[in-house]
């Protein structure tokens, strides 16, 4: 099938990558004149594993091309995706002027061939009727133009280009976005168009066999047809439900710090009932990234707009600004003083396996370790070799783990890369001033930590 992405961020990049690589004729738009540039040479602007492979697979085999022409991708595809990003605002709303732009943009450049717009970008509740309503705008406008070329001549077309609109959310998680892809727990189209729903179902039809999946024995991928506003209020409500489970469990880890209880074996307890689940029970610093904080806060807005107040998505927001003091507090509880003192961060990005930094746990620890007059050392696999670490303010970005560990007072473990559980730890110890753990993921081994000499606090251990 022909299809236009448009945005080559993470979901539009992974989207027309992956699309690309099951057969399908892909091209990219971008108003990004250098990303689209540094694409078309095959180069990937974000650390997505698994990414740059497919990319350059599908550029060999002309799968994918990348332009900054919304015109000529408009005219290739059968399917248009929106993949535009949607920035909080201050006010908890989504900033949604690059897609009103780019669905007015569509409508200008609409011919007669009939359209399926989807919208892939988290958009606010009620965003399908709105975007049918900006393509028809565009149209109009162009028309006007059109009209105004003429010297007044009325040249009104004969129809309305014919074209549907589908809610279609994502649900990827970086570090993951490929997996997830070929691997989906499920698809959601959003649309009363049979034909708009069927052109969707042909497109994702390998994904739904599982011709990709990692394991092709799996049962098809399940499909959920839904109206639109549901569509786009199963991403806001399965975000906001992982957010808050998070918290919860942060909640009962600031309890099993003040009862002796340790937080991994209650989550294990309950994570056994098939109610509950092991996932996202993981104790820590807190949650950040991309989509949680901005989708939560997106539907309490949504709430406050309809006159309901979402308490319980408002105390997720606040446990969660709470926990991001939390190894602070345990670096004061050990060390005291933090003035004149040296911190080291193992990690910065907000989790492992990507190089986003976007609401990050730690850049709150960064930033208050420099109001309380403590310097900031850092490593982080990625960050680390990457032109980012030079944006970055009140930090000493280092090179490896050893550079990070040398005149130390304690080292805080931010993020839980894989490689963070393979380091010498006696020989970090051996060139710090004091010799103080704080696991802010709970992702090492105590054992391990105090055999090579380390004093290590986890959270709710």
């Amino acid at each position: 099938m022909r299809v236009c992405v448009i945005g080559t961020g993470y979901v539009g990049l992974v989207t027309g990558a992956c699309l690309a690589h099951i057969g399908h004729d892909v091209i990219c738009v971008d108003n990004n004149a250098e990303k689209v540039k540094l694409l078309q040479a095959g180069k990937s602007p974000i650390f997505e594993p698994g990414l740059e492979g497919i990319l350059h697979s599908a550029i060999e085999q002309g799968k994918i091309k990348f332009t900054s022409d919304l015109a000529s991708g408009v005219k290739h595809g059968e399917i248009l995706f929106i993949a535009v990003g949607t920035p909080p605002l201050p006010t908890g709303e989504s900033d949604t002027r690059f897609v009103e732009a780019v669905a007015r943009g569509i409508g200008s450049h609409l011919d007669g061939e009939y359209k399926v717009i989807v919208n892939k970008s988290t958009v606010p509740i009620g965003s399908g009727d709105w975007v049918r309503m900006l393509v028809f705008d565009g149209v109009m406008q162009a028309q006007k133009s059109l009209v105004t070329a003429g010297g007044g001549t009325n040249r009104t077309l004969e129809k309305m280009p014919a074209f549907d609109v589908v809610s279609n959310p994502e649900f990827l998680r970086e570090g993951a976005a490929v997996y997830d892809t070929f691997n989906p727990d499920r698809i959601v189209l959003g649309s009363h168009s049979p034909q708009a729903i069927a052109l969707m179902q042909n497109l994702y039809a390998p994904i739904i066999r599982r011709q990709v999946a990692e394991n092709r024995l799996l049962p098809q991928v399940p499909v959920l047809v839904t109206d639109i506003s549901s569509a786009e209020t199963i991403k806001y409500a399965a975000n906001a439900f992982l957010a808050t489970k998070i918290s919860f469990i942060n909640e009962v880890a600031n309890i099993c710090d003040r009862v002796g209880a340790d937080v991994t074996q209650v989550a294990k307890g309950i994570g056994l009932d098939s109610r509950i689940g092991s996932k996202f029970l993981q104790a820590g610093i807190g949650w950040g990234g991309s989509c949680f904080p901005k989708d939560v806060l997106a539907l309490v807005h949504t709430a406050d707009d309809y006159g309901y107040e979402a308490h319980l998505l408002k105390a997720t927001v606040k446990v969660n600004h709470r926990q991001r003091l939390i190894a602070l507090e345990k670096l004061q509880q050990v060390l005291k003083i933090l003035k004149g003192k040296t911190i080291g961060l193992l990690g910065l990005t907000f989790k492992p396996d990507t190089d986003d930094l976007r609401d990050a746990p730690a850049l709150d620890a960064i930033e208050h370790l420099n109001r309380l007059g403590a310097k900031v050392k850092a490593y982080d696999p990625i960050i680390s070799q990457s032109d980012i670490r030079h944006t970055l303010s009140g930090v000493q970005v280092e090179d490896d783990a050893e550079r990070l560990a040398v005149d130390c007072d304690a080292l805080v473990l931010v993020t839980d890369w894989q490689e963070f559980q393979q380091l010498d730890y006696a020989k970090l110890a051996q060139s710090m001033h004091n010799r103080v753990m704080i696991d802010g993921r709970n992702f090492l081994d105590p054992k391990q930590l105090q055999q090579a000499g380390f004093y290590y606090v986890g959270i709710g251990r």
